[in-house]
């Protein structure tokens, strides 16, 4: 049995459940860790369509976006945010667990 390699099988699986993609994001996220953030949203593009369609609905030339969603990428506000976009997901502030000021 030839095994794929690891990004495909994580691409595969975002495809096949794409609220686990979200929860995945959503745990990065609450932990803080931009390099393993850019390396799911790496995997959800190819997921979604792949780099260059991602690219084209996200309005970025392909190699920005490559770049972008590299280990050392350090996307702008206004990137992730298309990215996200081209992925049928956004960005949201939601308040702290058990924190006083979100009422």
């Amino acid at each position: 049995m030839k095994s794929k390699p690891h990004d495909d099988a994580m691409a595969e699986l975002y495809r096949s459940d794409p609220v686990f993609a979200l929860e995945v994001v959503n745990s990065i996220l609450e932990d803080g860790d931009q390099a393993e953030l850019l390396i799911v949203l790496r995997q959800m593009a190819q997921a979604f369509g792949g780099v260059q369609v991602v690219a084209e609905q996200a309005h970025l030339n392909p190699t920005q976006l490559y770049r972008t969603l590299s280990p050392k990428g350090n996307p702008a506000l206004s990137s992730l945010s298309a990215i996200l976009k081209a992925m049928g997901l956004r960005l949201a502030v939601q308040p702290l667990a058990g924190s006083a000021r979100a009422g």
